[in-house]
């Protein structure tokens, strides 16, 4: 068991809400491990989340001349580049500025991606992220939904994310959705992958808190937030935004890894054949 195994999730929570609260950058605090956006940087990580996503969403061998956005690179742009290997074009969303910004790493990928036979643009002139982002004709929106709304409508071809839309805020999470479908192409996919786990200890901790304290700025900006939207809620928020939805896969827990009696009344009610769901992959298209 590792150190941050052996860390009860309370007190991630106290640890977390004390840390957030320092004139830290992110930078240093990505370095020590304590808070990250997810996990994009491995080269092989990276291919592997992309090419998932295109095989669960038909789209293999047809990147070519499409654009495709990613929501939440976190940690790197590394999408970008990979898109464009594919021929593609990529538009990157996320709440902040938090892609790694060392040409190293982004040469490094180049060349991964050239031993895996595909195309990946010239990094050896560009210095800085932005010389990158143009090698790659990709664009790094970095506002969250303002940055959405920003996008023309009917103009992307594919959206995916990794662990993602479970961060979006509760408040923010139908107008998410709406702009999904505002700025899909006629016969454009969604897909993604939604860890329904608590961000603190892989369990449903975050269920025990009243919507009122979790919801709060307080809270909500301390590292560990997830909206906590359940499985067929979700499923619904999506058909309500105009999707039809297809459950590619479920990963399900054998029981309830927390008891019913510690839930938050708001989520006492739910059977347990929802809330033993861990996480799911879907596959979002437009209807009509």
């Amino acid at each position: 068991m590792n150190i941050k195994q052996a860390v009860p999730w309370w007190l991630k929570i106290v640890i977390k809400i004390l840390l957030s609260r320092l004139p830290v950058a992110y930078r240093l605090w990505h370095r020590l491990g304590i808070f990250q956006h997810g996990r994009m940087a491995p080269q092989e990580y990276a291919l592997k989340v992309f090419e998932r996503h295109l095989t669960q969403a038909g789209m293999a061998d047809r990147v070519a001349g499409a654009r495709v956005l990613e929501l939440g690179p976190g940690d790197s742009i590394a999408t970008a580049l990979i898109v464009a290997a594919y021929g593609g074009e990529a538009v990157l969303v996320d709440v902040g500025a938090f892609a790694d910004a060392d040409p190293q790493t982004y040469r490094a990928l180049a060349e991964y991606l050239k031993a895996q036979g595909l195309n990946p643009p010239d990094l050896s002139q560009a210095g800085s992220l932005d010389m990158i982002l143009s090698a790659c004709g990709a664009r790094y929106l970095t506002e969250g939904l303002k940055s959405l709304h920003e996008i023309e409508a009917d103009s992307i071809d594919l959206i995916f994310s990794q662990a993602v839309l479970e961060h979006v805020r509760l408040a923010e999470f139908d107008p998410t959705l709406a702009e999904f479908r505002r700025i899909l192409r006629s016969g454009g996919l969604c897909s993604h992958q939604v860890d329904l786990k608590d961000h603190l200890a892989a369990s449903l901790n975050n269920l025990r808190f009243s919507k009122r304290l979790w919801e709060s700025d307080f809270f909500a900006s301390s590292g560990f937030y997830t909206n906590r939207i359940r499985y067929g809620e979700m499923l619904k928020r999506f058909e309500a935004a105009g999707f039809a939805v297809e459950v590619c896969g479920e990963e399900r827990w054998d029981a309830l890894p927390l008891a019913r009696a510690k839930l938050n009344q708001a989520f006492q009610q739910i059977p347990d054949q929802q809330l033993l769901i861990s996480s799911f992959d879907v596959l979002l298209r437009s209807r009509g």
